[in-house]
């Protein structure tokens, strides 16, 4: 039987995507904030730990694991390191990688179609290449919509992005990410986002399971009013 990836679905049906963020987040409030955006709605978190050393971010998956391995958990997301995605047991296990890492195929032959694969796009063309490789991947982001901290000196795609990628009404499942907050979340919802990651405005609040909340309710009724 040929094989296909198996999270798309559940990343379709997950309006709000979750990153957290050693940036932001204190190593010893890792596991408390992860709670809170689990708690909040999130179906989908992502460790996102770029100034640790792999030994320091297996630690810290390792530490949240337990989170999510009841079936009906959230699908934990690793940033950018396949060896440590791969090496994770459990059945709500991902990976997501950006344009300068590991090409998607490599990916996927060496994580497997057990767990998720998720893929950054920065333009149009990238995103139609991405959505051609619904036999790979299981989702995609677009972005930074708008200039965000997350991504120093990565310049912003703009919301015409997210309407193009919007009008290309994609196979799979894709998020808009980048600089989307409260303030922007309208705009966002007007050009015809799908699904939204929301990282420090979620992060830097001391109830990040209300903001959670707040963020997707939200950005579900805007799409609601602008459908």
């Amino acid at each position: 039987m040929e094989k296909f990836p198996r999270f798309s679905e559940k990343f379709r049906q997950a309006p709000f995507y979750a990153i957290l963020d050693t940036g932001y987040v204190p190593r010893e409030r890792l596991a408390d904030k992860c709670r809170q955006l689990i708690e909040g709605g999130a179906k989908i978190v992502q460790l996102r730990a770029k100034k640790e050393t792999s030994c320091q971010r297996r630690q810290i998956a390792l530490s949240l694991l337990p989170m999510f391995r009841a079936k009906n958990a959230p699908i934990f997301v690793i940033n950018d390191d396949l060896e440590l995605a791969a090496s994770l047991d459990g059945p709500n296990i991902g990976l997501h990688i950006g344009q300068d890492d590991i090409p998607p195929y490599k990916a996927r032959m060496q994580l497997g179609y057990d767990k998720a694969l998720g893929l950054s796009t920065h333009s149009l063309i990238e995103a139609q290449s991405a959505d051609a490789m619904a036999d790979v991947l299981d989702y995609f982001a677009v972005g930074p919509v708008f200039a965000t901290q997350t991504k120093p000196g990565r310049k912003p795609v703009g919301l015409s992005l997210v309407e193009k990628v919007s009008l290309m009404k994609p196979k799979l499942p894709w998020f808009a990410i980048g600089g989307i907050n409260s303030n922007t979340l309208e705009s966002v919802a007007k050009a015809g986002a799908e699904r939204i990651v929301v990282v420090s405005d979620v992060l830097v609040k001391p109830d990040s399971a209300e903001t959670v909340r707040s963020l997707t309710r939200d950005f579900l009724n805007l799409k609601g009013a602008s459908a």
